[in-house]
């Protein structure tokens, strides 16, 4: 289930997208819950059905760093009730895909940031994680070094470690299409296991975060990347065309559901040196 409804980038396409990619790869069932209009009667009796799914898919952020939220005049915020039952599935083993800019989302709300373990947050809100050029884990104490920011988006080399299941057979490194590399992702940094980083564009930065991680959260999985950025009025970008991550998304669907890892790493996989952008999505509901 993919649950949407708000955010700073354009979570319509987002959804829709989604929903095309997952749909030419075959083998997924694709829900969608969509958050109604605040302090509606709708959005009152608004209760996804989260247990009934293998994956939940968070594409919500309420974080705008512009402070733009599209399609809403205020502030968003998800009712209790789906607070509490998103974080009971989780607890139970539930599996959480936070999609892009979802891992910016909610500050405060402290079980969803231990769940997502690095947020978009202020210099002293919590621990980053830095790597070195050779993959090697940095902690960063709160207060020290900058709040979380990226630099220009652009064709990014990521270099993933080890061999865990969503990477597996896949080359050490990779150009990834209209990327941002967030630094100084804060949190609580607990169970985070670092998938791929890659070097921020910021000028006078230049150094080595990570891009994909999963965290634990009771019995739950769940996996966090910075793929996927669709601003309004981008069409068709190439973020979500690159074939990395239309082969790294279902790999991380079927790990979240804990079964086995079968989809193909395809011929057209970028390289070190060259990205791999495929045709247009059919993003036909």
């Amino acid at each position: 289930m993919i649950v949407d409804g708000f955010g700073n980038h354009d979570w319509q396409q987002t959804t829709m997208l989604l929903r095309g990619t997952l749909r030419s790869e075959g083998g997924f069932a694709v829900d969608v819950s969509t958050m109604p209009p605040m302090a509606s009667a709708a959005w009152t009796a608004w209760r996804p059905r989260f247990a009934d799914y293998d994956v939940v898919i968070q594409t919500c952020n309420d974080n705008g760093g512009n402070g733009l939220l599209t399609g809403l005049k205020e502030k968003p915020e998800w009712p209790k009730a789906v607070k509490d039952d998103f974080e009971e599935y989780a607890r139970k083993g539930g599996g959480i895909y936070i999609f892009h800019s979802a891992e910016n989302a909610f500050v405060g709300w402290k079980a969803y940031e231990e769940m997502v373990g690095l947020s978009w947050r202020p210099a002293d809100y919590g621990t980053a994680i830095q790597l070195t050029h050779s993959g090697e884990i940095v902690s960063i104490p709160p207060g020290t070094g900058r709040g979380t920011g990226h630099g220009a988006r652009g064709d990014v080399l990521i270099t993933r470690l080890g061999d865990d299941p969503i990477h597996k057979g896949m080359p050490r490194a990779w150009l990834s299409p209209d990327l941002e590399v967030y630094y100084y992702a804060r949190g609580p940094a607990e169970h985070v296991h670092v998938l791929a980083y890659a070097r921020d564009s910021e000028p006078g930065l230049g150094l080595f975060w990570p891009v994909e991680w999963t965290t634990t959260f009771g019995r739950g999985r769940v996996y966090v990347s910075t793929y996927g950025h669709v601003w309004p009025g981008d069409v068709q970008p190439p973020s979500l065309r690159d074939a990395a991550v239309q082969t790294i998304i279902p790999r991380a669907l079927e790990w979240l559901a804990r079964r086995p890892v079968t989809d193909p790493v395809p011929e057209d996989f970028p390289t070190a040196t060259a990205v791999s952008i495929r045709r247009q999505i059919d993003a036909a509901n």
